[in-house]
């Protein structure tokens, strides 16, 4: 049963934020459950289904991965230093709210959770291409495998809604059981790669430079949750020091297993044959170790996709249930049920990422599962553009100045990361950022709406 969070009849009529039922925030995640969270969010779909969407472009698509990973580094760092300046829930919707203001932070609060809930629709689609590998009847039937994810997501929804805990167990469990057979292929896969499969290094008839653009604007996807772990910030023990260190290790030890992962999937298989796969290092597996190696990986991938799944369910509840403890967020949000969950944050997310999943799975799953990821990347990147400069204005606004000398370095890292964003933007194409920028755009009457009431209480609060 969810029950709104408690609030003083003084907060309402002032316009201050919500305030949060009050009793301490369980401090159930430790270092080793972020990085389980980070690298679980990120090491999901992505490296397990993007080797057949990247086949395409040939192995320039290892320079986009390259690019990616520097930019992906740079932002961690900026989202380490953020969560040293600020443990409040929401990560990036937090950061960006208390540099540019309620607007803003409603902006990215949207865009953020379009990227979280259309997330959570490319995973479950990835899940079920390796489902198939494992029972073919799933492929050959739509609607067998849009069941198989519906079921998937609203499983994983449920138990995100009897707490955080649970959550992060799973999160640990899926996380290490994925990265097992990725080591193994990005370790042993050299001895079965033919150097045949590198040339022509482009194969998409761009120029090298579209190309790299293209590929990082994909690539980016599988780090996409590199700042998974300042989401739940009041449920980290010590965010100030956990929070910097678990994104760091985490990002850094993704980037040296998709680069390795990726250059073996396109040094073993034939371009055409990986371009058309559903199971890409599932079939890389077969290739080397036989059906038996295929058949653990593919288990591997459901596996994985599974615990990203379950990760970004747990920051799909949270970035608009922090939103709404500002009242930047409808207050339907902001309501938990006897353990403390967002509930209703849930439900919503994954009803709507039902709803993309089945408008999409009409598509071929290799198909619907690009256009998906660079739609979430698209909705991503704009959060992670204002996070790049926000820790300048917050800084500024607590009353540092030029004169302090930080600010210096702090501007030379922010400016990479925002440049960075932009130039990821444009690799997502223009009908994603077209897509993306209306669906940023119908955020807008919900903030007026959402102002509207505000005024309407404070107005009827005055007459009383």
């Amino acid at each position: 049963m969810s029950r709104p969070v408690e609030t003083s009849t003084d907060s309402i009529q002032e316009g201050r934020p919500l305030k949060p039922v009050p009793k301490a925030a369980a401090r159930d995640l430790g270092l080793i459950a972020c990085t389980a969270l980070v690298v679980g969010n990120m090491i999901g779909s992505g490296v397990f289904l993007l080797p057949a969407s990247l086949a395409s472009y040939g192995a320039i698509s290892i320079a986009g991965w390259v690019i990616t990973s520097i930019g992906a580094i740079a932002l961690a760092l900026i989202f380490g230093r953020l969560a040293r300046l600020s443990s409040k829930p929401g990560g990036p919707y937090a950061y960006t709210r208390e540099g540019f203001g309620d607007f803003a932070g409603f902006l990215i609060a949207w865009g953020y959770w379009i990227a979280l809930w259309s997330g959570n629709a490319a995973v479950a689609v990835a899940f079920v291409g390796y489902l198939a590998f494992l029972f073919p009847s799933i492929g050959g039937n739509s609607l067998y495998g849009l069941g198989a994810a519906l079921t998937a997501i609203w499983v994983l929804t449920m138990i995100n809604v009897r707490g955080v805990r649970e959550a992060g167990l799973v999160q640990i469990v899926t996380t290490v059981l994925k990265v097992l057979p990725l080591l193994a292929i990005g370790a042993l896969g050299w001895f079965w790669m033919n150097a045949d499969h590198f040339a022509p290094v482009n194969t998409s008839g761009q120029s090298n430079i579209a190309a790299i653009s293209a590929t990082a604007a994909l690539t980016l996807w599988a780090y996409l949750g590199l700042e998974s772990a300042t989401v739940p910030a009041g449920n980290v023990d010590r965010p100030e020091v956990t929070i910097p260190r678990a994104t760091i290790i985490g990002v850094v030890f993704a980037a040296v297993i998709y680069i390795s992962v990726t250059a073996v999937a396109i040094g073993v298989l034939p371009r055409d044959f990986l371009a058309g796969s559903t199971a890409p290092l599932a079939d890389v597996a077969g290739a080397m170790w036989g059906a038996t190696g295929g058949i653990i990986v593919a288990l591997g991938a459901v596996i994985s996709t599974f615990g990203t799944l379950n990760g970004f369910t747990l920051l799909s509840g949270q970035v608009p249930f922090g939103a709404a403890l500002d009242r930047v967020f409808p207050e339907v949000f902001a309501r938990v049920n006897d353990a403390g969950t967002p509930a209703n944050a849930l439900v919503i997310s994954n009803l709507l990422a039902s709803i993309l999943v089945i408008m999409n799975f009409s598509r071929g799953l290799v198909e619907a599962f690009t256009f998906i990821i660079l739609l979430a990347t698209m909705a991503s990147l704009v959060p992670y553009a204002f996070c790049a400069l926000a820790e300048i204005v917050i800084r500024l606004k607590r009353g540092e100045t030029l004169a302090d000398g930080s600010l210096a370095g702090i501007a030379g890292l922010g400016t990479l990361g925002f440049l960075y964003s932009l130039w990821a933007i444009y690799g997502s194409g223009e009908d994603v950022v077209f897509f993306g920028f209306l669906l940023l755009l119908a955020g807008i009457p919900v903030y007026v709406l959402i102002r509207l009431r505000q005024a309407r209480s404070l107005t009827t609060n005055q007459i009383e």
